[in-house]
């Protein structure tokens, strides 16, 4: 007989998150207790928030359902790993709707996560290769799970950095957001070496360091880091007013064009038109339309109409069907 109650909730805990109704004599059978003492159980966990649902019945049944809001979890080893290395794989490439929210998730998990358990993500992870049809480098998941663990902690980060020209630097910062732009993850923070706010590609950051010292979040100059991402990559960059009709339901092209973009808007008639303010090179916009696999004409700027009209044309002389 299970005599531990915390340890007998726990183990009660697990068994009803197990998708199935529970019969009351099979939980006291398997936590060997009565079937009294599962019902006070039961009523321990609903007061620790836990939506158990119980029905009438010669033997009584219990199920764990959906509440308001989200209660701890209790995973066991392999559910544990199974998580770790399904957040490692997406959190190591900018997978649009992934998000920071998946590096927070991945970063708590990995804090207490056993060093035994650890050992096995991490080898899971080295014996395996994603197919992903990310546009994006891949970055080590150790380097986001270190800046989120420091975003979340207002903690001073520490890293190497190499930028687009290959330029070699250390910097120390104080790290305000991760933003994910469905391509790349950035890191938005205040560098200290150089007094002002600035835009870090996660994956030219190497050996990122959390060095301890906390710090007073500071006031972003636009409020919102993904505002600040945007206006700081058009800055950097030459910009293009795009416009481009596709030949499909609104519905299908939101589902295959990326949020940086923009968003289509429905012409009728199984037809939309496609505008945004897009800071990219206009031969890698060229091959992403492409990629939607729909019909489309480029009707802005200029320069993209010619790449679109030059990608098509090497395309047609790869297949050799050139006349």
């Amino acid at each position: 007989m299970t005599t531990d109650t915390p340890a007998r909730l726990l183990t009660l805990l697990s068994l009803l998150q197990t998708p199935r109704e529970w019969p009351g004599g099979e939980l006291a059978d398997r936590l060997q207790v009565s079937r009294r003492t599962v019902r006070r159980d039961i009523d321990r966990l609903r007061e620790l928030g836990y939506p158990v649902q119980a029905t009438k019945g010669s033997d009584g049944g219990y199920r764990l359902v959906a509440g308001k809001a989200m209660p701890p979890l209790v995973l066991d080893d392999e559910e544990a790993v199974a998580i770790a290395v399904g957040l490692r794989a997406g959190a190591g490439h900018a997978v649009a709707g992934v998000d920071e929210a998946s590096v927070r998730a991945l970063a708590k998990l990995e804090q207490v996560l056993p060093s035994r358990l650890r050992h096995r993500v991490s080898t899971l992870q080295a014996a395996t290769t994603p197919l992903t049809s990310g546009d994006g480098a891949s970055i080590p998941t150790g380097t986001l799970t270190v800046m989120a663990s420091t975003v979340a902690g207002h903690e001073r980060l520490r890293f190497a950095y190499r930028a687009k020209d290959g330029a070699a630097s250390r910097r120390v910062v104080e790290p305000y957001r991760l933003v994910s732009t469905g391509r790349r993850w950035y890191l938005v923070a205040y560098d200290l070496d150089r007094g002002d706010w600035r835009t870090f590609r996660v994956d030219r950051v190497s050996e990122p360091f959390a060095t301890g010292a906390r710090f007073a979040p500071r006031d972003l100059p636009t409020g919102s880091a993904a505002e600040f991402l945007r206006q700081s990559m058009y800055r950097r960059q030459e910009t293009y007013e795009l416009v481009v009709t596709f030949e499909a339901d609104v519905s299908v092209v939101a589902a295959r064009v990326p949020a940086w973009m923009g968003v289509p808007e429905s012409l009728g008639e199984g037809r939309c038109r496609l505008r945004g303010s897009v800071g990219d090179a206009v031969d890698w916009m060229a091959v992403r339309l492409a990629m939607t696999g729909v019909e489309f004409r480029v009707e802005e700027p200029p320069e993209l109409v010619s790449a679109v009209r030059e990608l098509g044309g090497r395309l047609v002389r790869a297949s050799g069907d050139a006349a």
